[in-house]
């Protein structure tokens, strides 16, 4: 009989084979990847000295060097860096860059809220009472009531049982899709589906079909020819596609989702305060009872002039997020100051829903302006976004330094964020603009397009 002792001298020497055989198997793999054909890498490298220095180098990282590549083709073509210029104050309709004076058509302030007296008071309260910082996750060492009153106030704007704030817009998609599915889910997205939807989907490990923008009659076909074959379903759209401007059909949507038993989720970051009649995003627009979605999306960093992302929708789907998803349990709580400049602005946007009157009419009337122009605006559909397509990296940015250079900013935006043929100037309007400022710069832009 054995002891003991030779019972745990004897798993010892098992795990140890384990290991060792473990080992040897990852260092196999790691030399068949090594070694594969146009790797430039030898086979097998004994050596610390035989990797290449390439391998230990940032600035020769493909990505770098291509990068590199493209601005010394704006240096040659004479073009300047139209992006990270610096703002000396609020960007609202108007911001001072480089000591000028610009008509602003380049941030999310839709409502312009960032910035506002109110808004600015509450966040300096906040850093009073609270500091600047939670300084730790909220899960493990406690919350703040700001935050929680602004996700109350977020769940009841929606007219949906709970919400949860994240630190980031862009986390809140990666960190929500990528901890709730997984390999035997698929989701469905929009082609156009922001960056952070497609990082979300990868983390998940789930199966991932895009189909063609705005097309539910392409989703139904989808559905109805995979859904069959995995566990859980989402479907992804947008309430307002920020690269195009324009709307989904969300009843189309609901009905599709609720037909093949899916999940649906919006992402709100730009329908917020811009659709409907008092700024509750598309369901609003649409006319759609809020619970008719999943999951609802949002960040608070455009109309709600702070920073970070939200998730509205049915308690079990805010309970299960705030204990397992990882950009909230293992990240610090959001600012007290972001939570309370976000909470004033929705007090705000609520109290006085004529900014999103406002902002209605410009949009409106930027879009049919544009149109008389004779300016392409593609998709756009005269909401807070109008993107007028140039059809080429190059000229799209020669554009907007000729408008910088016209106190009017507007970005470009180039391949590869969108097709070399779809490289567009995207105008953001505010409720702050006037329509002298909206025609000042459609006419530049039409002059300069149309010599």
């Amino acid at each position: 009989m054995n002891t003991p002792l030779d019972d745990k001298t004897r798993m010892g020497l098992a795990s140890l084979a384990r290991t060792k055989l473990v080992e040897r198997f990852r260092g196999q793999q790691v030399a068949k990847q090594v070694a594969q054909p146009g790797a430039g890498v030898p086979a097998r490298l004994s050596l610390v000295s035989e990797v290449p220095e390439a391998l230990c180098r940032f600035d020769r990282h493909p990505a770098y060097e291509k990068l590199l590549v493209s601005q010394a083709a704006a240096k040659r073509f004479g073009v300047d860096n139209p992006f990270f210029r610096v703002h000396d104050g609020v960007a609202g309709a108007t911001s001072r860059i480089s000591g000028r004076e610009h008509i602003n058509f380049s941030s999310y302030n839709y409502l312009g809220l960032s910035g506002h007296p109110r808004v600015n008071k509450a966040a300096k309260d906040a850093i009073d009472r609270y500091g600047s910082s939670p300084s730790a996750s909220r899960l493990v060492a406690g919350e703040r009531p700001i935050q929680r009153q602004l996700e109350q106030e977020l769940a009841a704007f929606y007219g949906v049982q709970a919400c949860v704030a994240f630190v980031s817009g862009h986390a809140t998609n990666v960190s929500t899709i990528g901890s709730l599915f997984g390999p035997k889910d698929l989701v469905l997205h929009d082609a156009l589906a922001h960056n952070s939807v497609l990082e979300g989907i990868k983390l998940s490990g789930a199966h991932r079909r895009s189909f063609a923008h705005n097309d539910w009659l392409a989703l139904d076909t989808l559905l109805g020819q995979m859904r069959a074959n995995f566990e859980r379903v989402l479907v992804v759209i947008e309430g307002l596609y920020s690269m195009d401007g324009d709307v989904p059909d969300l009843p189309r949507f609901v009905e599709v989702k609720q037909r093949h038993r899916a999940f649906l989720m919006v992402d709100e970051a730009h329908a917020l305060g811009t659709l409907g009649a008092t700024g509750r995003g598309i369901a609003e627009h649409w006319r759609v009872p809020a619970a008719e979605v999943d999951i609802w999306m949002g960040t608070l960093s455009k109309t709600l002039a702070g920073c970070g992302g939200y998730i509205a929708g049915s308690r079990a789907l805010v309970e299960l997020l705030k204990y397992t998803a990882p950009g909230f349990v293992y990240s610090v709580g959001l600012a007290p100051a972001l939570a309370a400049a976000s909470l004033e602005a929705l007090n705000i946007l609520q109290s006085e829903p004529q900014r999103v009157t406002r902002l209605q009419d410009n949009g409106r009337l930027f879009y049919e302006q544009a149109r008389q122009h004779g300016l392409p605006t593609g998709f756009s559909q005269g909401h807070a976004i109008t993107a007028v397509t140039i059809g080429s990296s190059l000229k799209a940015t020669k554009l907007s330094n000729a408008l910088f250079d016209r106190c009017i900013n507007v970005q470009p935006i180039i391949y590869p964020a969108v097709e070399e043929k779809a490289a567009r100037l995207r105008f953001f309007l505010s409720s702050q603009h006037t329509p002298q400022q909206m025609q000042t710069a459609l006419s530049a832009l039409a002059s300069l397009a149309n010599p």
